[in-house]
């Protein structure tokens, strides 16, 4: 049997994936697939972290567009990653997976407080982590949140689960006529202006050279696809 072409990884969901077509909210099928796909690459020995966002209930930006204090959205929105962080657990834990979620936010009832060396070590005895509450501080993204998280624990890649099948140089929903990318760098990412991740995440990856894979969690057996090392979505980086 083929083995997986990546150990260990960083899957970084964003919140609007588990919306699903509802557009807000946690529908129990998206729940369902990715908890599936994951236990499937578990099962295979992957290594494996999530990086969970919060948009399907709350953004921040969002709230401080509306004149709300920008630190004050940020940490709601942080809350909102873990009530995400918790659905994926459940669902996870269904499948007989080992979980644990870790939040950078000290919350002892319900998550455990990040601590780089405990977070390897979970992952090192086989349980999924689940890093909920992004990086704690407001101003950063989840997409940040990945990025340093892959560091910290040394990930092989990111995998960037989304709504659509890869990078685009423009939005593929508006325009259908858009360009889909297949390999990128880092530096084209920054100096094309393509909304792959914030200038924060893809520059800590630069620096750190972390691959990215950026593709279309929708349909079925995609994160499978990705850690096998088949050619799917955008891959951003050097290794690529």
């Amino acid at each position: 049997m083929k083995k997986p072409r990546y150990k260990r990884i960083v899957l970084k969901l964003s919140g609007e994936s588990l919306a699903g077509n509802q557009g807000y909210g946690i529908v129990h099928d998206m729940i369902e697939s990715v908890a599936k796909q994951v236990a499937e690459i578990h099962v295979m020995g992957v290594e494996t972290a999530l990086v969970v966002g919060g948009g399907n209930i709350w953004r921040g930006i969002a709230g401080s567009s509306q004149g709300m204090d920008r630190a004050t959205a940020d940490y709601m929105g942080m809350l909102a990653t873990v009530i995400n962080a918790l659905a994926l657990q459940d669902a996870l834990e269904k499948r007989g997976a080992d979980t644990r979620v870790m939040s950078a936010i000290e919350m002892r009832q319900i998550a455990e407080q990040y601590i780089r060396r405990r977070a390897i070590r979970h992952i090192a005895k086989g349980r999924i982590v689940i890093f909920a509450a992004g990086t704690g501080n407001p101003y950063f993204s989840t997409d940040t949140t990945a990025a340093l998280r892959a560091a910290e624990i040394e990930a092989d890649v990111i995998l960037m689960a989304k709504k659509v099948d890869g990078v685009f140089d423009s939005d593929p929903v508006k325009n259908q006529a858009a360009k889909k990318f297949d390999k990128l760098s880092y530096l084209d990412v920054l100096s094309k202006g393509l909304g792959v991740m914030d200038s924060t995440a893809t520059s800590l990856c630069m620096d750190n050279n972390i691959p990215l894979i950026v593709f279309n969690l929708v349909e079925n057996g995609n994160i499978l696809r990705a850690v096998m090392g088949e050619t799917i979505g955008t891959c951003v980086g050097r290794d690529c």
